[in-house]
């Protein structure tokens, strides 16, 4: 049997939801095969997953808290990648919109007494310091084609050092220099209660706690999708996406395309940054155990590829792998495998790009003739006159 592949010429629409979902399901499947194989029982695992991700009580507002970043870095790789533009440094830009975002709250937040304007600037900070961060892989991606998937690494080891320089290494405006805790171990200072964002409690298990930032990633959620959608901005980037011959035949100013994507991108990823210094973490980070670990930026990929790049899709995969996330936390112990959430996302992401390829391609299955078949209908050549 022979197995060929041919491109679609149109898509299904219900392929969009088919394949993400089959994807999901695979990707469990598969685990399950790699628990079972290590004497855990999957559906006993899966069960504790769920119950401590969503059901049990607070469950749900732990979910949220591991969600918030998610969305944001996955909104910022929903932006870029469709476009033909691998934004892989939405790390560093949640990095930067951190640092920015925790000056800006910081110094207002000692100085004016307006809780809404400081978190207003906390927000405009990280949207500069993210959207600055990215514009220099757009720059030197629109004026010297270099690889930006490379230069997206490199700056984020870059942001990382920054992170850790600011708190351990230096005496800087980040540092707290002051107190008995300081002097042993380097802490960020904590912004005043003026720059902390509001969260808001719905009557649901016991009470769930809604971050603001949660509900700023839905507004950038509903902003992308009616840009990209129904502007036309977002046309220009859908054909530079296709392809960027195209778009210089149809009149994109492709440069100007790049490096506004780019910079779109990065802005909401640095807005996930402030995010997690106002809502959660109320003091800049420099651990390289902490931030940097949680790897929200690579993450954000796996969930942008798992949605097809739909931003509200992404809202909802960030809140499953957000679930996972939450449940992985709480259920570490001699009885739970520590590694199970990290291998469920790889196995997800592997998964997606498959299903990925089942949406563009159609795949054909042939039936080679037998060798005796074949010659028996093969004509009998002519007689030689």
């Amino acid at each position: 049997m022979r197995v060929t592949f041919e491109r679609r010429l149109s898509q299904p629409w219900w392929l969009s939801v088919a394949v993400p979902v089959g994807s999901l399901v695979v990707a469990f499947v598969i685990a399950g095969v790699v628990l079972l194989a290590t004497g855990i029982n999957p559906l006993s695992t899966y069960r504790e997953l769920f119950n401590a991700g969503f059901i049990q009580t607070g469950s749900l507002s732990q979910t949220l808290i591991s969600a918030t970043p998610l969305a944001f870095t996955g909104l910022a790789a929903a932006a870029a990648f469709p476009k033909n533009l691998n934004n892989i440094r939405a790390e560093g830009q949640m990095y930067m919109g951190a640092i920015f975002g925790s000056a800006a709250g910081l110094y207002l937040g000692g100085h004016v007494d307006s809780s809404a304007f400081v978190i207003a600037s906390m927000v405009v900070a990280g949207i500069v310091g993210g959207a600055a961060w990215a514009l220099i892989s757009g720059v030197l991606k629109a004026f010297f084609a270099t690889n930006e998937i490379l230069t997206s690494l490199l700056l984020n080891y870059v942001a990382g050092l920054i992170l850790t320089y600011l708190i351990f290494e230096s005496e800087s405006y980040w540092r707290q220099t002051k107190g008995f805790n300081a002097s042993v171990f380097p802490v960020g200072k904590e912004i005043p209660k003026v720059a902390q964002w509001p969260t808001w409690t719905i009557d649901i298990q016991g009470g769930v706690v809604i971050p603001l930032g949660a509900l700023i990633a839905v507004l950038v959620a509903v902003v992308l999708w009616a840009l990209y959608s129904r502007t036309r901005f977002g046309f220009g980037a859908q054909v530079l996406g296709d392809s960027e011959r195209a778009a210089r035949y149809s009149g994109v100013r492709v440069r100007r395309k790049i490096l506004a994507v780019m910079a779109l991108s990065g802005a909401i990823a640095g807005i996930g940054g402030a995010s997690q210094i106002g809502d959660f973490a109320h003091a800049l980070d420099g651990d390289p155990n902490g931030l940097q670990k949680l790897g929200y930026g690579y993450t954000g990929i796996v969930i942008a590829a798992l949605a097809r790049y739909n931003p509200f899709a992404t809202l909802l995969v960030a809140f499953l792998i957000g679930g996972l996330e939450n449940a992985g936390n709480t259920l570490q112990g001699p009885n739970f495998p520590a590694g199970l959430v990290g291998v469920l996302q790889g196995i997800i992401l592997f998964c997606a790009l498959g299903g990925e390829l089942l949406i563009r391609y159609r795949v054909r299955f042939h039936r080679k003739l037998r060798a005796k078949g074949a010659a028996a209908s093969a004509p009998a050549p002519k007689a030689a006159s």
